[in-house]
């Protein structure tokens, strides 16, 4: 049985395209021209990149010179968003992520990308997607004793707050080719960033991703990050089911809710696993990370029948799952995949998801104490490697 599950993921992924938004100019790109305007400092700050980019693809007569240009660009913004934190050391991943919608717009406005079939447009924005959000940039090579991947997201509800940013995209930024050590043990750290978009989800994003690092056991523990609550809580239930309500950021609602949630899709079928599955970080020793907020090692979850906090997971056999206590959106989401990933693959990896401390907007001050405790809970965990 557990050979047919590899299997079928295995088939979904290899067969996994970027089948969304691949022609029409989408909700997130027609907010850009209202960030422009409202905040020209942080959308116009990568815009070296993004106008050498839309001069080039303008000028682009076919699809492989977009590919070329696409692969290309799609890495140096990554690159650039680092440097970016380097040069002016600004807390802020907004910037990377309207330059990386002004680019894959630009893309879809040439001549050369019309003119393509369908499947090839949607190839050549999933390889845009990848490079720009850090995939081929994963490289350990620090010579340390431990690796370990981490992922964030970008901001997400910019509808109610078009500044918004996002402490987990900030951290990708920050912790990307860090080494840090903790009691005579060295890890590097690389970094991902995830899109707040569902049908993204649906294609496989999440296993396109994250499958190659539990397929080659190439790192010793994976952490999914997304902006929470008041404090930093460690997700020990996800669950599988969206109920969440909250648009994404092409403002589309899963239809789900609390009576009814619904079961996430893999490329066009339900996603099969449990109804919950149980984190495996080190969470005791993570919460003695020293800091401001608190540290809590989150049990509550919310079944069809009831609201509570798990003690022992065998609590959870005959429950369906509503809320995993990472909640029912794609935070919790994220936390699941990345578990049934582990569970199929690589089953000793720890592996599971932090919630750090919301923010309103923009907040520098706040976002350089939840990064410096993230960092720190991090850092106990390595003790445990």
């Amino acid at each position: 049985m557990l050979i047919a599950k590899k299997l079928a993921v295995s088939t979904a992924i290899a067969l996994c395209t970027f089948s969304i938004n691949a022609t029409t100019i989408t909700v997130e790109e027609n907010r850009i021209a209202k960030a422009n305007m409202v905040m020209p400092i942080v959308a116009f700050a990568l815009s070296d990149r993004v106008s050498l980019f839309q001069d080039q693809v303008s000028k682009a007569r076919n699809l492989t010179t977009l590919s070329q240009l696409a692969i290309r660009h799609g890495k140096g913004i990554w690159k650039d968003a680092k440097k970016y934190f380097e040069n002016t050391n600004r807390y802020d991943d907004r910037p990377l992520y309207w330059s990386r919608l002004k680019m894959a717009k630009a893309l879809k406005n040439t001549k050369a990308f019309k003119e393509s079939l369908p499947d090839q447009q949607a190839q050549l924005m999933w390889q845009f997607e990848q490079y720009s959000r850090g995939k081929t940039d994963v490289k350990f090579d620090k010579k340390t004793d431990k690796r370990i991947l981490i992922t964030g997201f970008d901001p997400f509800l910019l509808d109610r707050n078009i500044k918004q940013s996002n402490p987990s995209g900030v951290s990708s930024i920050i912790f990307d080719d860090l080494v840090i050590s903790a009691d005579g043990v060295s890890a590097e750290i690389e970094t991902l960033i995830l899109p707040v978009r569902f049908e993204d989800f649906d294609q496989g994003m999440v296993e396109e991703m994250l499958l190659p690092y539990y397929r080659n056991n190439s790192v010793d523990m994976i952490i999914t990050v997304s902006m929470g609550r008041n404090s930093f809580d460690l997700e020990r239930f996800p669950g599988l089911r969206r109920s969440a309500t909250a648009p994404d950021n092409l403002n589309v609602k899963t239809g789900a809710n609390k009576r009814q949630p619904i079961v996430p899709l893999l490329k066009g079928k339900p996603l099969n696993g449990s109804e919950f599955l149980e984190f495996t970080l080190p969470a005791e020793q993570m919460l003695n990370a020293n800091g401001l907020f608190p540290v809590k090692d989150n049990r509550i979850v919310s079944t069809l029948t009831k609201t509570f906090q798990v003690s022992e997971f065998s609590e959870l056999s005959s429950e369906t799952s509503v809320q995993g206590s990472g909640g029912g959106y794609l935070s919790n989401e994220m936390s699941y995949r990345s578990l049934l990933l582990r569970d199929l693959n690589s089953p000793v990896l720890p592996v599971g998801h932090i919630h750090t401390p919301s923010i309103k907007g923009h907040d520098d001050k706040k976002l350089r104490l939840i990064i410096k405790q993230l960092k720190a809970i991090i850092t106990e965990g390595v003790k445990t490697l």
